[in-house]
């Protein structure tokens, strides 16, 4: 399957949410620094929809996340790079959901 990757690194992100539209927000650990988490939404066939994982700029301190900055309101799985399913995220329409590895991860 060949896809477009687009490099936002530790640079701003725009989140376009809005009506039905909602984002995700990740925190991971360092370890995962690089890596791409594939994000499908629930009844929906796999499209290889993913982003990296990125150390970025809040304020003074650094966090490792990913955004996924667009998201249909509805509810989703992560999946590991070998292809397990590893968590569950519910997206809210007009609003930005922030999640922990750690606590979703299974």
């Amino acid at each position: 399957m060949s896809h477009d990757h687009h490099h936002a690194g530790e640079g701003p992100v725009v989140l376009d949410v809005g009506g039905d539209v909602g984002a995700l927000v990740l925190y991971t650990g360092p370890g995962l620094t690089g890596a791409e988490i594939e994000i499908t939404r629930v009844g929906h066939e796999r499209d290889g929809t993913h982003v990296a994982v990125h150390q970025r700029a809040i304020g003074d301190r650094h966090v490792t996340a990913a955004v996924y900055p667009a998201l249909r309101a509805g509810s989703y799985v992560l999946w590991q790079s070998d292809g397990r399913p590893t968590a569950a995220v519910d997206i809210d329409g007009g609003r930005v959901t922030v999640a922990r590895w750690s606590d979703i991860a299974v």
